[in-house]
C-alpha cells in the first residue's frame, strides 16, 4: 500500500475554495484542527482531490501554486 501526504498550499489562498465546502472536506480527513497536513493511503488521496476539485475555486492559484491542497510523495525514510 503506497501512502502520500495531502498538504495545504498556502502560497494558494483559495477564499472561495475553502469557504464554499473546502474547509469541510478537509477537516474530514485532518486529525487536528491545526493539522496542515495529512498522510494517507494513495487511492484515498486521489478519491479526496477528486471531490475536492468539484469545489469552485479549486483552480483558483497562480501557476506555482494552482490548487488549495497538494499531494506529495512521502520520502521513503519518512516515518509517519
Amino acid at each position: 500500500m503506497k501512502m502520500v501526504r495531502l498538504a495545504i498550499d498556502f502560497e494558494n489562498p483559495a477564499p472561495q475554495w475553502w469557504e464554499g465546502g473546502g474547509r469541510e472536506l478537509w477537516d474530514s480527513i485532518a486529525e487536528a484542527f491545526d493539522n496542515n497536513d495529512v498522510v494517507l493511503e494513495e487511492s484515498l488521496a486521489l478519491s479526496w482531490l477528486e471531490q475536492a476539485a468539484g469545489i469552485p475555486g479549486w483552480d483558483s492559484g497562480h501557476e506555482y501554486a494552482p490548487h488549495p491542497v497538494i499531494l506529495r510523495e512521502l520520502d521513503p525514510d519518512e516515518e509517519v
